[in-house]
């Protein structure tokens, strides 16, 4: 029976932390799934280790593992950076990992990152044995296929979730029981500059379409300038609250999805107890990993598929700069490139491009003439399609560079439009 075997297998935190001794790598649950208990473990043991490699994307934890003092126990290898990462990636004491969110499980199964130990944290087993990933399947669950060693923080808080999601008590090694609450998203603040932007994203979202959003204020203000449309999906690698108000207000209703009809396909949440409880042992939300959900073949099954995603910058050729400031590794490319082209596959299928004119209280352009020094291009001039600001929409597809470079300074912050229109001229004018 499988409780006998889940008993056997519950040990102490410290005691788990204490088997990866000897280990080279270990990749960690994602975002609001950390398993901030065996992490703090990790931290307080420290000494057992050298430069032991910690694998994640959006660390919503402490990562105590970061600070200068932990550079001789622990090197943090990002495939996302994040706010509690971020600054030791930059002061070289971490390192990135450019992926394209889809392909971060092949990255475990095919030996380019052998994965010694999976830390992740699971609902309790149901009737049967099986342990839900609950709020991320993402990478976490590949990772704990692939790993060689899997140890589960089994929190009695964690929700149960549906689709491919599931992990039998007989495939974990090691169990230590929790009741914790789960790490949280609060909403983001949403002014006047995210309201405009949402509602040009809003006139690009016909009725019956299915959506993919970021994170952020322009994501949660496109969803509240969708109160008026009718009969949408979800098909996103993440979503949050504001998703929540859509569905009990019947905007959302996933009846016309042409892929897994009826149900919201995700592959991890981030957002409060509110979400929470309503995809807690909720049919109509399914997690499937992320080589499934973000791959683009497969976004492109769905019918006017809308990927919504935010950037820092844009250059007048329409190239997408999301994840550095110059030589500032700032996030990542995660799966703003997997939906771009998994959307603009689709029939009907549409991908935006979203932010701000402007940077840094309104004194920088969020549309240059050329990026930064040394930023990465996140989204080619090939891919993208249309760029959104509070000014209005610019449509990129079969426009000259020119051209593309006129609908850009459209957009811009008026401010910024003549020394832009001034670099548009410089550089196209006939030689």
């Amino acid at each position: 029976m499988w409780q006998e075997d889940y008993r056997k297998k519950c040990i102490s935190a410290e005691a788990a932390i204490k088997k990866l001794q000897g280990m080279r790598r270990i990749v960690v649950g994602h975002a609001c799934s950390e398993p901030t208990t065996l992490i703090d473990a990790l931290v307080d043991q420290k000494t057992l280790f050298d430069k032991l490699e910690i694998v994640h994307m959006v660390a919503m934890g402490k990562s105590a593992y970061t600070a200068p003092e932990m550079a001789a126990y622990f090197r943090h290898n990002a495939l996302f950076a994040g706010g509690s990462t971020r600054a030791a990636i930059q002061a070289n004491r971490a390192d990135y990992t450019p992926c394209f969110l889809y392909e971060v499980p092949r990255l475990f199964k095919n030996g380019c990152l052998p994965v010694d130990a999976a830390l992740i944290q699971l609902s309790r087993p149901d009737a049967h044995g099986y342990c839900s990933f609950g709020l991320s399947n993402d990478y976490t669950k590949p990772a704990a296929e692939a790993a060689k060693v899997v140890i589960a923080e089994v929190n009695d808080q964690m929700p149960r979730t549906f689709g491919d999601n599931f992990i039998h008590v007989s495939e974990l090694d090691y169990i230590v029981e929790t009741s914790v609450p789960l790490l949280q998203m609060a909403r983001a603040a949403i002014g006047d500059t995210e309201r405009a932007i949402g509602g040009y994203c809003a006139e690009l979202v016909d009725n019956g379409s299915t959506l993919q959003l970021g994170i952020g204020g322009i994501p949660d203000a496109v969803l509240l300038s969708l109160a008026d449309k009718k009969g949408l999906g979800i098909h996103s690698e993440m979503f949050s609250d504001g998703v929540v108000d859509l569905y009990e207000a019947g905007v959302i209703t996933n009846q016309n999805k042409t892929l897994h009809k009826g149900q919201m396909v995700v592959t991890f949440v981030m957002g409060t107890d509110r979400l929470y409880k309503f995809i807690d042992d909720n049919p109509k939300v399914a997690f499937y990993p992320v080589d499934y959900v973000n791959h683009p073949a497969v976004i492109a099954k769905n019918y006017k598929m809308v990927s919504i995603n935010a950037c820092i910058e844009v250059d007048i050729m329409g190239q997408v700069s999301s994840e550095s400031i110059g030589y500032k590794q700032f996030s990542g490319t995660g799966g703003q490139v997997d939906y771009v082209r998994g959307a603009s596959m689709a029939e009907g299928g549409k991908s935006i491009i979203a932010m701000p004119s402007t940077a840094k209280g309104g004194t920088v352009s969020r549309i240059v003439p050329l990026l930064q020094e040394g930023s990465a291009v996140t989204t080619s001039r090939n891919d993208v399609q249309y760029i959104v600001t509070e000014y209005g929409i610019a449509d990129m597809r079969g426009k000259t560079l020119k051209a593309r470079a006129q609908a850009l300074v459209n957009i811009a912050h008026p401010n910024f439009r003549s020394e832009l229109a001034e670099a548009v001229e410089k550089r196209y004018k006939e030689r």
